[in-house]
């Protein structure tokens, strides 16, 4: 008999579906679910306290078999508050805590490879509008990148963003405020990236490299197509989804290395004057 998963995704449903990423994750870890009957309960709720409120009752009505937790932050609370409760689960990223199994992609990597080819390029000045800085990823993102800043003798400038198209054009006016303003941009999603763009675009303000670490249809759409940090999040998807069978299985937990991630040059990433 087919049992459900739960995944609940916090910070409100108008930018929650806006986020390609999301919608192909959760089609990955369905195909994989499928042939067990299984399928993903999805929650968008407000805050923490309400996410937790739903593990609580999602255990105590017997809702959901076990859940997905996502979007890992530092001294991330949810894991043990899991374990507590007797809710098993799957990480996505990144976690000190060893109960539960582990999906793990290198955004570090992915990140330092990124910064790189844009130096190639000749860039000297590169900003970046990150994710929240309490997420894990995020962190691993800007230890990256400052690695590779001092590493080549590049500058750095770096925006905090929510993943928001809003704050994606915060983030590109900032850093065109900035002394000296970048000659390229990396954002930490594509919904910031394209933004950011139409952002330049109504400004009339051109020649700024720009490469999101979400690849996703949006990009392709965007005019000219983004440049992008390219992971099969389909695929992502399917590897949460077999970690999710080990877990209905009754198997250890254990890490499942995620996708790999390739840089994807398309129209955005261009020469710089160094």
């Amino acid at each position: 008999m087919g049992r459900l998963i739960g995944l609940v995704l916090t910070g409100g449903a108008a930018r929650v579906g806006v986020e390609p990423f999301f919608m192909e994750l959760i089609a990955g870890v369905e195909e994989a679910l499928a042939p067990r009957g299984s399928t993903v309960l999805l929650l968008v709720v407000p805050d923490l306290a309400a996410e937790l409120e739903a593990y609580r009752r999602w255990r105590a009505d017997h809702t959901v078999a076990a859940v997905v937790v996502v979007n890992l932050v530092h001294d991330d609370g949810r894991p043990a508050f899991l374990e507590k409760i007797g809710l098993p689960a799957v990480l996505a990223g990144r976690s000190a805590h060893a109960g539960f199994p582990r999906v793990l992609t290198d955004d570090a990597a992915a990140m330092a490879a990124a910064v790189e080819s844009l130096i190639e390029r000749g860039h000297r000045t590169i900003g970046r509008v990150s994710g929240p800085a309490t997420l894990v990823h995020t962190a691993e993102r800007s230890a990256a990148i400052s690695a590779a800043a001092q590493t080549h003798g590049v500058r750095i400038t770096e925006v905090e963003g929510d993943y928001g198209a809003e704050s994606g054009v915060a983030g590109i006016r900032a850093l065109l405020a900035a002394d000296p303003a970048p000659t390229a941009v990396v954002f930490d999603n594509d919904v910031m990236a394209v933004a950011a763009q139409q952002e330049l675009t109504r400004a009339g303000v051109s020649g700024i490299s720009l490469l999101a670490c979400d690849d996703s249809a949006l990009c392709e759409l965007a005019t000219p197509p983004l440049s992008a940090l390219a992971k099969n999040v389909h695929e992502h998807g399917l590897i949460l989804g077999e970690a999710m069978l080990s877990v209905l299985s009754g198997e250890p937990p254990r890490d499942f290395p995620g996708p790999e991630i390739r840089i994807r040059h398309r129209a955005t990433t261009l020469s710089g004057p160094g």
